[in-house]
């Protein structure tokens, strides 16, 4: 009969363990730990990503002429007027391109008009030759 080094050392043999316990404390954890893992994912990845998404919808939404928009190719442009799912946007004087609403990612917010030039150019104080 075969014993294991360390029953043999403790002087007599080990019994197994029972099969309560090694089905509560292994089973256990590897079913929690899958479950755990996925609420993580959850929490990390797909709610910020579904917060961020109704925050465009809802952005799209808002959408009105006269307004500064970016679409998602990164063109700059006025609202000229918003049909069902369409957006007329006038992309340079007198002339104008459809796009879907879905399109627009971002409303550019009319600067405050105090002339002050936020741009890196400006704060650098040299000039281009």
């Amino acid at each position: 009969m075969f014993h294991s080094h360390a029953a043999v050392v403790a002087g007599g043999i080990a019994s197994p363990p029972s099969d309560a316990t090694a089905a509560t404390g292994g089973s256990v954890w590897a079913l929690l730990l899958p479950i755990l893992l996925l609420v993580l994912f959850w929490v990390v990845a797909i709610r910020p990503q579904r917060k961020r998404q109704r925050e465009t919808i809802e952005m799209q939404r808002r959408v009105q002429p006269g307004q500064q928009v970016m679409t998602g190719a990164g063109l700059l442009a006025t609202v000229h007027s918003v049909e069902d799912d369409v957006v007329v946007l006038e992309i340079a004087p007198g002339v104008h391109a459809r796009y879907v609403r879905q399109a627009i990612i971002r409303i550019i917010e009319p600067s405050t008009g105090d002339g002050k030039d936020s741009g890196p150019s400006a704060s650098s104080g040299e000039t281009s030759s």
